[in-house]
């Protein structure tokens, strides 16, 4: 495929001896200098497709910024730029992450040290450019890479695309990969080339199906207002499959005041010690690698708070958390510190986190694509994997357009209501404690911030259609 020695050892450390089809079919015209389109699952190899062809380029004449990859989330930002490190570590390579949440200053002095590769949200690496005094530019990139074209191509990223379109070299090679091929994507495949280029590559994924044959994909019914009994029991007693990737240890739990008193009372008597039930502090067995997907931060930590007074560790990724509290939520979840993982869509995108077992929808997505990207977080790279969605009374019109998208049917996934039931008031317990712990936390203030920033975003975003619209 034309790819160095050197670059191929990196790929055998990885284990990776032979490509995927992303890989063979679009590495060799980046190579020969085109622009590409790569259309592909997710867990399919898409990083390595555009992450090669580059560092390939960048060893015949190393100089810094050679390439700029722009993500939608900070998080996939972060997990390409260690791809690249791992992958470029022969060539001494050098990148930066550049997204929000982390000092600008820092950003713009380490732009100035000229690292190779960037790996940038548009937001932040527009304000960079817009702020800089000439100390680094981006006028002799090679490569632009949109990675998870098809949220980069939507409205709310218009006015920062369009400005990098319009600063950026003419001369350099354009690739855009997605794991869906939106009307915004087909666009661009569609468009006339600039004069002096040929037409891009397009790369379309031959499957029907979008989702992996090694995912096994079910929906349980749930009345909404037991919703989190069910889920508490579905993660007490997880699919057979999955058991074998239980790795996290039990929680260890501290008695209760009460129980304190009455083992203060039994001792002094002399009494044997009662052991406690099911609904009274019963530690459960954690369960394996899962990420509970839902739509908003709130749900989200409000599901976190809930599952660690059930003694289930978990942690939360959501936009309302520092830049720091993700990465470290992330990074206790990828060591398997914490066994549960519940995310918003910020976690839905490119994220490759080894062995996870189980995917939950805890809100089925309003858009079925958003579905694909979700449950792509398991069955990665040929293994397999369970994805679950909690159907509500209301769901029924989504999770329709969802088998309609993906061309498979779920099945259901009965669950035993008795035995649900039977711990419904240690849930109710902690449902209320959740609430209480979000009320205290102002977690509603910093969301009505943030419901002021999307006003301002959104209005800046139609005066620049308008703008746009206006020009002759």
């Amino acid at each position: 495929m034309g790819i160095s020695s050197v670059l191929t050892s990196a790929l055998a450390k990885m284990y990776i001896k032979s490509p995927t089809e992303i890989q063979a079919a679009c590495i060799p015209p980046l190579l020969a200098g085109r622009d590409c389109i790569g259309n592909a699952k997710t867990g399919s190899g898409k990083t390595i497709a555009f992450a090669l062809p580059i560092l390939q380029k960048l060893s015949l004449d190393p100089y810094g910024i050679f390439a700029l990859i722009l993500t939608p989330t900070r998080e996939l930002a972060f997990q390409i730029s260690e791809q690249f490190a791992v992958l470029g570590a022969p060539l001494n390579l050098r990148t930066a992450v550049v997204v929000g949440g982390i000092d600008m200053m820092a950003q713009a002095l380490e732009l100035g040290n000229r690292p190779h590769v960037v790996v940038a949200t548009p937001g932040r690496i527009v304000d960079l450019l817009k702020s800089t005094s000439g100390e680094w530019d981006l006028s002799r990139i090679k490569f632009l890479v949109l990675d998870e074209a098809d949220r980069l191509l939507t409205p709310s990223f218009a006015p920062e695309l369009s400005y990098l379109f319009e600063t950026l070299p003419k001369e350099r090679q354009t690739c855009l990969f997605t794991a869906t091929l939106t009307p915004a994507v087909e666009r661009v495949a569609d468009a006339p080339p600039r004069p002096g280029k040929q037409k891009p590559f397009v790369h379309r994924m031959t499957a029907p199906v979008e989702t992996v044959e090694t995912l096994k994909q079910h929906f349980i019914l749930v009345p909404s207002h037991v919703r989190e009994a069910y889920l508490y029991y579905f993660l007490c007693n997880p699919p057979e499959s999955t058991l074998h990737l239980r790795r996290a240890p039990p929680e260890p739990t501290q008695p209760s005041r009460k129980q304190k008193g009455s083992q203060s009372k039994s001792s002094k008597k002399g009494k044997p010690q009662k052991k406690s039930s099911a609904n009274d502090d019963e530690v459960p067995e954690q369960p394996p690698p899962t990420i509970i997907f839902c739509t908003h931060p709130r749900t989200a930590a409000y599901l976190t708070h809930l599952l660690q007074t059930l003694h289930i560790r978990t942690t939360a990724l959501h936009s309302r958390l520092t830049q720091r509290e993700r990465l470290s939520s992330l990074s206790l979840f990828r060591a398997s510190v914490v066994p549960v993982l519940v995310s918003t869509d910020v976690g839905a995108r490119g994220l490759d986190i080894e062995d996870v077992a189980i995917v939950i929808n805890w809100d089925i997505p309003s858009e079925p694509e958003e579905y694909t990207h979700r449950v792509g977080r398991t069955a990665r790279a040929g293994r397999g994997g369970v994805a679950v969605s909690f159907v509500t009374e209301r769901d029924e019109e989504r999770i329709l357009k969802v088998e309609e998208r993906i061309g498979v049917k779920l099945t259901e996934m009965p669950l035993p209501e008795a035995k649900v039931l039977e711990n419904l008031n240690a849930v109710s317990t902690a449902k209320r404690l959740a609430n209480m712990e979000l009320h205290d936390s102002d977690f509603g203030k910093r969301e009505e911030i943030h419901k002021i920033k999307r006003a301002k975003r959104a209005a800046d975003v139609a005066a620049a259609a308008a703008a746009s619209a206006a020009v002759p």
